[in-house]
């Protein structure tokens, strides 16, 4: 198959105080007894800190907006706990008549830039609304992963579930400038809230120059694991063109072990030529709608120029 880009759905236009810029990590959640696709991502304030919104969109044509959601999803945390800098939401997964929803807590650091760790909140009614489990994190650095770790993506599979999370594996200073790398692992759960991790990586590493692995889409059609996620350099990546994020793919027999294609692959997404994504494409969410795929995804700025859409050719 091969992607065909559609064009960007959305961008804030900086009337919201909680919302002036960014549409960042869009994840959709299909309703298709309505016709409907909310799309759930994070913007920022002008203190920089992110707050869940959505857009409610027309799954026969995303381009279509049906409503604007003006007031946060969630909150930020309680000072000092562990997303009061930042809420932003990387997967929603159904279960029981409920709506999961996982999210990167956010906090500001000393010796490095941030620190992340991976939060979960709740809705019990049809994702109008959600609510934090807990004040506190899912999990955080353990012995086994002494860093951080971020977005999710999670799926229930004969009552196990299964996530492929971003795990950052060192700080390196780069320039003069502290950088993360992080890849992807893979944990599993009973319920959804214990999770046992134990440092199997999923996507790792090229080689040395590579640094931002994140952002795992899965999805598992007949018998095959197929996942999509974005990529980077450690050096340049904000502003060379050749070191900034792409969208890559891999496929796997069990969900653990992973072969992943060559850049050139049909699968993978690479930048236009100009526009809102000439720059960058990241954080790829696929769904299928209408027996078609769908992929939703960020271009420039990391989500500063909001998100976007292709669809299977």
């Amino acid at each position: 198959m091969a992607w065909i880009k559609q064009g960007r759905i959305f961008v804030p236009d900086g009337k919201n105080k909680h919302a002036l810029s960014h549409a960042q990590v869009p994840v959709p959640i299909h309703f298709p007894n309505e016709n409907r696709i909310r799309i759930v991502f994070s913007s920022r304030d002008e203190q920089s800190r992110s707050r869940p919104f959505y857009v409610d969109v027309d799954d026969r044509n995303p381009k279509n907006i049906l409503n604007i959601c003006d007031k946060p999803l969630l909150e930020l945390g309680e000072l000092g706990t562990f997303d009061d800098c930042g809420v932003m939401p990387s997967w929603v997964v159904e279960h029981d008549n409920k709506h999961y929803m996982y999210y990167i807590g956010w906090n500001v650091r000393n010796t490095i830039p941030y620190h992340n760790a991976v939060g979960l909140a709740i809705s019990d009614d049809n994702c109008q609304t959600f609510k934090k489990y807990s004040n506190g994190p899912l999990w955080d650095r353990d012995s086994i992963e002494p860093h951080y770790s971020g977005t999710s993506c999670v799926l229930i599979e004969n009552n196990v579930w299964k996530n492929w999370y971003l795990s950052c594996t060192e700080w390196r200073e780069v320039n003069g400038k502290v950088e993360p790398r992080y890849h992807i692992k893979y944990a599993e759960s009973e319920n959804g809230i214990v999770w046992q991790r134990k440092g199997v990586v999923a996507i790792d590493y090229l080689n040395d120059s590579e640094a931002g692995i994140v952002k795992a889409s899965v999805l598992k059609e007949n018998g095959t694991y197929k996942m999509w996620f974005s990529y980077r350099k450690i050096d340049g990546y904000r502003d060379n063109i050749d070191a900034s994020y792409r969208i890559g793919f891999a496929e796997s027999n069990d969900g653990i072990n992973w072969q992943r294609c060559e850049p050139q692959n049909p699968n993978c997404l690479d930048i236009s030529c100009e526009g809102w994504d000439s720059l960058m494409v990241e954080y790829p969410h696929v769904i299928r709608v209408s027996e078609k795929l769908m992929m939703f995804y960020n271009g420039n700025g990391f989500g500063k120029t909001g998100f976007g859409f292709a669809i299977e050719e």
